[in-house]
């Protein structure tokens, strides 16, 4: 069969990993990770129980592949959110308040991202994904703390502030606010500028 030739379930065999991780990606907006199985994926996205294995050995594999593209959105985000500054300081704040604004945003890869228990030595893309948005906070931390070292401290320390304030808005615990995202935005934000000062004196 060549490839141009549809297969009985409609779909080519170009666009069948599309149509699968499309169709994952509503199943996991809308089931979460516990709810995942390759069988529904398989039924959205109108495919037998058997043709995802002809791409993804397995359900992990077909969930690593979103958590690249997860990671893409991200780093995208992040690019842009940066570009809007000049100051590396008013940089790293900015993504903050994007990290948060990303969870809130897409829920279901933030929670795939950290919440699948996905094996990167099995997927090392998934390692290669997280180094390369890492690399988009290296320049404006190197140029605040002036080595490597220190750069990497303030990064982490930023990213794990601003994912908490990611984590207590989904789990609703700044509801009492009256605009929870904005909030928690302009909190991951300020948070990150404290820790700027404090790690670059």
């Amino acid at each position: 069969m060549s490839a141009d030739v549809k297969r009985p379930s409609g779909h080519h065999h170009g666009d069948l990993r599309h149509a699968l991780e499309k169709a994952a990606l509503e199943l996991l907006n809308t089931k979460g990770i516990g709810g995942f199985t390759m069988a529904e994926a398989s039924r959205r996205a109108g495919v037998s129980v058997a043709a995802p294995y002809k791409h993804y050995p397995d359900r992990d594999a077909l969930l690593a592949a979103l958590a690249v593209r997860a990671y893409s959105q991200q780093r995208e985000r992040y690019r842009i959110a940066m570009a809007e500054h000049t100051d590396p300081g008013a940089q790293l704040a900015a993504f903050a308040a994007a990290y948060v604004e990303f969870a809130a945003d897409q829920p279901a890869l933030f929670e795939l991202m950290f919440a699948a228990g996905l094996d990167k030595a099995r997927f090392p893309e998934l390692a290669a994904a997280g180094r390369a948005l890492f690399t988009e906070l290296s320049a404006p931390a190197r140029a605040l703390c002036g080595d490597e070292h220190r750069a990497r401290r303030l990064i982490l320390a930023i990213a794990a502030s601003a994912h908490g304030h990611a984590v207590f808005l989904a789990q609703g615990v700044l509801d009492d606010l009256p605009n929870p995202l904005d909030a928690a935005r302009r909190e991951a934000a300020i948070t990150a500028s404290a820790l700027i000062a404090r790690h670059t004196d």
